[in-house]
């Protein structure tokens, strides 16, 4: 009997144990995932634009369609530069209202 209370005990401690670990990371997991959703949201009404899983990519796209150019034109060409720049401002051009 003195044996299962002490099992008992132990099990107790290390669900608490558990516990403590795993409310510690929702915790600090959740901070993590308010403070990215804040940015996303200060970005989006800075921009002029939605916020959605479309609406980030196709800012990503045309944020790369805009680096693309701007390399093209410091490698000193300028019809390749020309596009990019063309295609990355056509596409930023869709998100802001």
């Amino acid at each position: 009997m003195l044996v299962e209370g002490f099992f008992e005990g132990l099990g107790h401690a290390l669900g608490r144990a558990i516990r403590f670990v795993v409310d510690m990371l929702s915790g600090a997991l959740g901070a993590v995932a308010d403070a990215i959703d804040d940015f996303l949201h200060g970005l989006a009404s800075a921009i002029g634009m939605d916020v959605s899983i479309f609406s980030i990519i196709l800012l990503i796209i045309g944020l790369l369609f805009l680096y693309s150019g701007i390399r093209a034109l410091l490698r000193r060409s300028i019809v390749g530069g020309v596009i990019w720049l063309f295609l990355g401002l056509v596409v930023m051009g869709w998100l802001i209202r």
